[in-house]
């Protein structure tokens, strides 16, 4: 399974609906806490090409976007392959 990381922080109702996404599909993801100014908000700016915003979500160190990114592609039918191949 692809490793899955998250980029959030506290009172995001964006971070909760991908969180909740990833939770109703069963993936196992690594939650790191970034709020504003932090090193771990600077991190995923760093890592996601300048996005300034979360949540910031990456596949297998493949930067994936926002929530409505993830959600576009559920919608798309393009996540499930994401999330289940093979390793």
């Amino acid at each position: 399974m692809p490793k899955v990381e998250i980029y959030t922080q506290a009172f995001c109702p964006y971070c909760v609906s991908a969180l909740k996404l990833l939770t109703k599909k069963g993936i196992a993801f690594e939650e790191i806490d970034a709020p504003a100014g932090s090193a771990a908000r600077a991190e995923a700016r760093a890592r996601s090409g300048g996005r300034t915003t979360v949540p910031q979500i990456f596949i297998d160190d493949q930067a994936i976007g926002g929530c409505d990114d993830l959600y576009a592609l559920e919608a798309a039918g393009k996540l499930d392959p994401l999330l289940h191949k093979a390793a």
